[in-house]
């Protein structure tokens, strides 16, 4: 031991430091793995975490729709009737007990055989006035706002041998901003998309899949409520969303669609407003001028729409977000405090040590520095191994971690008479997403941090228990 007297400055501290974790490796060791094994379940919690919140923030940005911040939706008809609240007349075409039929305000005639009705009308929403998007856009914190209709095409043929009614949905898009509502995400496969020109003209484009599957292609033509419309084009869109299978221009959406199956027309109304916020923090406050402004509506944000996913997507963030956060916590306290008592057993062992140190002069803030020093060292040893058993963890989450899935249940658009009334069926839209976990930057530095936090806890217990050791106490210790 180099002979206690005048301070020589740092290279002493460094040299002194240097030799007492060498003369104590295996417990400077022993402390650093256990403060790296807390470190690197956090850093592996952390990653798999924020690799889950990636994978959910995939799936509600394509059931949600690139730039959107916040959706207003007219208010859900009531089951019992065939329009909207509100709307005219109330009826309903459906299947009835003698077969297909026709209802106005609860007066149910039979169809014709043969007979084929075409209807293009929105069963889930109700009309919102296309002057509230105007209101809507001038709200403080909206920089942009677009109202569409999203529509159902419900045909049907009456005959001897009746056959299920079909439908496809539709998509009312105001070409004016592409930038917001579902055609915002999708991607041109073959032909083209809108121009500013198209807006009142039969023009569509359809999503691929639903192309394909109907053996419809670019240049032909599709029906929607007994209107030819010319395909312009097809579309994609991201794998989790539930795009419509059809977009027309807003205004011929209008033209042809119904409040119900004989009710008024749309026209100069849409059923849904996209609206994009100036900024995150500004969403919540948006949210409530909305509300006031229309206080029937039902106003949705990516945060309230997760609540509506299930699926294994879902309970990863649950399990993720509550029991990974409280396993994380529980190893750190233990972690930490198996350092703070192989420190301060570490110091029990070197009374003799430090008492020879005071009776040579040292001052105990001297020694205190000391010992911190060495505790900051085995700190940062165990953030390295920790951030090192981390990165093998996240490894391992991407080798084995199965494809999550996303369901969120979804109207059909179809409204199905029964004696108890008209109701809406719905259908569920099951996505899968990899789950990829990542390390972040941040997650490194709070590593870094949590170690060495934990070193300067036990290098604080050791500090206390030196303080309280006099001279004469430690120098009866030496002999």
């Amino acid at each position: 031991m180099q002979p206690a007297g005048p301070y020589n400055g740092g290279m002493f501290f460094f040299t002194y430091l240097a030799r007492e974790l060498r003369r104590r490796r295996r417990q400077a060791v022993f402390i650093a793995l256990g403060l790296a094994v807390g470190v690197g379940l956090v850093v592996t919690v952390t990653a798999a975490s924020a690799g889950v919140k990636d994978a959910q923030a995939k799936v509600l940005k394509g059931l949600y729709g690139i730039g959107t911040d916040i959706t207003v939706t007219g208010q859900a008809p009531s089951a019992s009737t065939g329009t909207a609240p509100g709307g005219g007349n109330k009826v309903s075409i459906g299947i009835g007990p003698n077969g297909a039929q026709t209802c106005t305000n609860g007066k149910c005639h039979p169809l014709k055989n043969g007979y084929t009705f075409d209807i293009l009308g929105s069963p889930s929403y109700s009309p919102i006035s296309e002057a509230e998007v105007a209101k809507v856009a001038a709200l403080h914190g909206v920089t942009a706002a677009a109202g569409g209709l999203i529509l159902t095409d419900n045909r049907t043929t009456i005959s001897q041998n009746p056959s299920p009614p079909t439908s496809f949905t539709v998509d009312g898009t105001d070409i004016s901003r592409p930038k917001l509502g579902p055609l915002s995400a999708a991607t041109t496969a073959t032909g083209r998309t809108f121009r500013q020109a198209d807006a009142d003209k039969n023009v569509a484009l359809v999503d691929r899949n639903y192309a394909a599957s109907n053996g419809l292609k670019t240049g032909g033509t599709i029906t929607i409520a007994g209107v030819k419309f010319t395909i312009i084009g097809t579309v994609t869109q991201p794998e989790s969303s539930n795009p419509p299978d059809v977009y027309i221009p807003l205004a011929r959406a209008q033209a042809l669609a119904k409040t119900g199956p004989a009710g008024g027309s749309l026209k100069n109304d849409v059923n849904t407003i996209y609206v994009t916020a100036a900024s995150a923090a500004d969403i919540p406050a948006v949210q409530n001028e909305i509300a006031k402004l229309l206080p029937k509506a039902t106003v949705t944000t990516p945060s309230s729409l997760a609540n509506e996913v299930s699926g294994s997507v879902s309970s990863a963030a649950k399990l993720a977000g509550d029991l990974g956060k409280w396993l994380s916590v529980l190893v750190l306290i233990a972690a930490f405090a198996v350092a703070v008592l192989l420190t301060m057993a570490a110091v029990s062992r070197r009374v003799r040590e430090f008492g020879t140190l005071k009776a040579l002069g040292w001052r105990g803030r001297r020694i205190i520095v000391q010992v911190m020093g060495e505790s900051v060292v085995i700190g940062a040893l165990g953030a390295a191994i920790g951030i090192g058993l981390g990165f093998a963890g996240v490894a391992i989450i991407n080798a084995i971690a199965p494809t999550l899935t996303a369901t969120l249940a979804q109207a059909t658009g179809l409204r199905i008479f029964t004696p108890g009334g008209a109701q809406t069926p719905t259908a569920t839209h099951t996505v899968s997403v990899p789950l990829v976990a990542s390390v972040s930057a941040a997650a490194v530095v709070g590593a870094v941090l949590l170690a060495l936090a934990g070193g300067l806890l036990a290098g604080s217990f050791a500090s206390w228990r030196i303080a309280r050791l006099r001279p004469a106490d430690a120098l009866t210790k030496v002999g």
